[in-house]
């Protein structure tokens, strides 16, 4: 039987909304996307590493592509608010909801 001392966790990634006033555009492919979600991991190591992603400014789904975070404080911010934030829901959970053991 598996302990918590004993489960594998490959990866911890959280998605976070970019507030409105801290979004930017960038290009790729000739495309201008505006970014508006970010993904956050934890590093093995304990680091945190977060990418932007969103949609095409002219509309439309786009493409699924990842650009980097500027360095800004209001960003890393928000980087390290996002994980503190979820380590504590993460910490406070309360099991399987009834009857669900497998994703959503």
């Amino acid at each position: 039987m598996n302990t918590p001392e004993t489960v594998e966790v490959t990866a911890l990634a959280i998605n976070v909304t970019i507030p409105e006033p801290l979004r930017w555009t960038d290009t790729r492919r000739g495309e201008t996307f505006t970014l508006s979600t970010l993904n956050v991991r934890l590093l093995a190591d304990g680091h945190l590493a977060a990418k932007a992603y969103g949609r095409p400014v002219g509309g439309g789904r786009g493409t699924y592509v990842s650009f980097p975070v500027p360095d800004d404080p209001a960003l890393a911010a928000l980087v390290n608010g996002a994980a503190t934030r979820a380590g504590a829901l993460w910490g406070a959970h309360r099991g399987p909801a009834a009857g669900e053991t497998r994703s959503p």
